[in-house]
């Protein structure tokens, strides 16, 4: 039998020290068994109330909305450029690798994308 969700196989394998996994209200159901039963994983679901309307910050969603907005600095990570899912996590590696040697450097967040003449 294929697994749900191999993504969660993956992570377990690589990251044996995780316990809890945040996710949408998409992936309720019998995934959060499968992933308690199989990989002693908690999967946790954020889920929007039904009774409101328009934006409402969800709990840890502005995690995901952030890490998203240091990736968009990267150019070539704002269109659909990569046709290989390989090339694009290559690409993401790439941007957050540059985010955070910047940061050990020292440098101000979004330095390394202003041009020279415009540094403080």
């Amino acid at each position: 039998m294929t697994p749900p969700s191999p993504l969660l196989e993956q992570l377990r394998k690589t990251h044996f020290s995780i316990r809890l996994v945040w996710a949408d209200g998409g992936y309720a159901g019998r995934l959060v068994d499968w992933a308690a039963e199989n990989l002693h994983l908690t999967l946790e679901i954020v889920r929007r109330t039904d009774d409101t309307c328009g934006f409402v910050v969800l709990p840890r969603r502005w995690v995901v909305e952030r890490t998203l907005s240091w990736l968009m600095r990267s150019r070539r990570l704002v269109r659909e450029y990569e046709t290989l899912p390989v090339m694009h996590e290559a690409m993401v590696l790439w941007s957050m690798t540059m985010l955070m040697s910047g940061r050990l450097a020292g440098r101000r967040p979004g330095a390394f994308s202003r041009p020279a003449s415009r540094a403080r």
